[in-house]
């Protein structure tokens, strides 16, 4: 054990640890950075930032660097539901860009980040155990026995957070998984966009990465994952099949590296108590078939360090601050839970929602509009909202 008292400890340092112990090590808070991993270092992952996850890096500084490792920017998104296209912008004038950088890239950049700020930085540090004290968790046991202690210690680990375990973190709005994805990378794929698609049972998407290469990722239903698990490939394949003009464009591309796939639980959870707090897919995680999970880890982070810091300073007390934290939190990313949800059940869009969108194809305002809603720069009750779909689809 060594003497230091920090204000936090935050477990896990990828897209939510690393840029709260930044954002925290800013403010001048004592901060301790610890995760079992060392970087650069890949992580299963979809990877796309959608704009507003592009604005949070241009407000920290560090957009020039994910831009400068080669990635392209993405100013469109497209939409293939077979009888209907769409294509629209899905950005705004001060943050018009998607990026997917490579996680192994994206990560090293976010921990340096966090220790350019400040922060101390332990790599290659497992955390076995919290540290309680009357009822409070005031620090966190490491392999070997090492004992760190914290005012405050926080769970970025992600969905199997040993944070969450630890202290028992309630779960609520839970869902089992909707969907299963693998994704790979193919050179010779070219695309200056984030394209999707979606057939009844099936969907898949491409967006253009590091390397000139393209990450393509497809996928079905949770209930069909014993189905295919013995040929992903050719599930894959086949799922691609259903569009005979990208099956076209995959003929002269090449495959790079192996076959990556996860499905993931959908909930929340309560994200604070005595002495503890959890942020990004620690705290919330729903299906990657909306891809917002860079940008949720982002926005919560910051979320988070605010109302860290308004505890730590005395300007509120803790459970009011962190209780301010989860409100905004889930104000801000249950609509798109829900959303989420519904594409991964991946059903057939209902009438309404074809009668929308051919309403829009064609007509580029609503169109953007549409990308906005997927890019997360719209919220779903902002996009549905009766006189905005009025507008949308032209009525008077």
């Amino acid at each position: 054990m060594t003497d230091t008292q920090y204000d936090v400890i935050v477990v896990g340092a990828r897209c939510a640890g690393s840029p709260l112990a930044m954002m925290l090590a800013r403010q001048g808070h004592r901060t301790l950075l610890v995760d079992r991993a060392r970087f650069p270092s890949d992580t299963v992952s979809t990877h796309v930032i959608h704009p507003p996850g592009a604005a949070a890096l241009q407000r920290w500084g560090l957009l020039d660097q994910v831009a400068a490792t080669g990635c392209p920017p993405v100013g469109r998104y497209s939409f293939d539901f077979g009888p209907v296209t769409l294509a629209g912008a899905p950005g705004t004038p001060d943050s018009p860009y998607a990026y997917a950088p490579r996680r192994q890239l994206l990560d090293k950049i976010l921990l340096d980040a966090a220790a350019a700020a400040g922060a101390e930085v332990r790599e290659g540090f497992t955390v076995d155990d919290l540290v309680f004290s009357d009822g409070r968790v005031t620090g966190i046991r490491g392999h070997g026995g090492i004992v760190e202690r914290a005012r405050v210690v926080v769970g970025a680990d992600g969905r199997n957070s040993s944070v969450a375990k630890a202290v028992q973190a309630p779960a609520y709005e839970e869902q089992p998984p909707q969907a299963v994805g693998y994704y790979s990378y193919y050179s010779n794929l070219p695309t200056d966009s984030f394209e999707a698609y979606s057939r009844p049972g099936r969907g898949w998407a491409v967006c253009p990465t590091n390397d000139g290469l393209t990450l393509v990722i497809g996928g079905w239903r949770h209930s069909e994952i014993t189905t295919h698990r013995d040929d992903i490939e050719a599930a894959l394949e086949s799922t691609f099949a259903l569009s005979p003009s990208f099956v076209e464009r995959l003929r002269d591309a090449k495959r790079e590296e192996r076959i990556v796939g996860a499905s993931v639980p959908n909930y929340f959870r309560t994200p604070y108590g005595p002495g503890w707090v959890l942020v990004g897919d620690a705290g919330y995680n729903r299906d990657f078939i909306t891809a917002q999970g860079i940008t949720d880890a982002f926005l919560d982070a910051e979320h988070c360090a605010a109302a860290l810091h308004e505890a730590l300073t005395g300007k509120s007390p803790f459970d009011e601050a962190l209780a301010g934290y989860q409100g905004r939190r889930d104000a801000r990313a249950m609509p798109f839970y829900q959303l989420t949800l519904q594409i991964a059940s991946l059903q057939p869009p209902d009438d309404q929602l074809v009668g929308l969108l051919t309403a829009i194809q064609g007509n580029q305002p609503a169109m953007d509009a549409f990308a906005r809603l997927n890019s997360g720069v719209l919220s779903p009750p902002e996009f549905f909202a009766p006189e905005h779909l009025a507008s949308l689809m032209g009525a008077p």
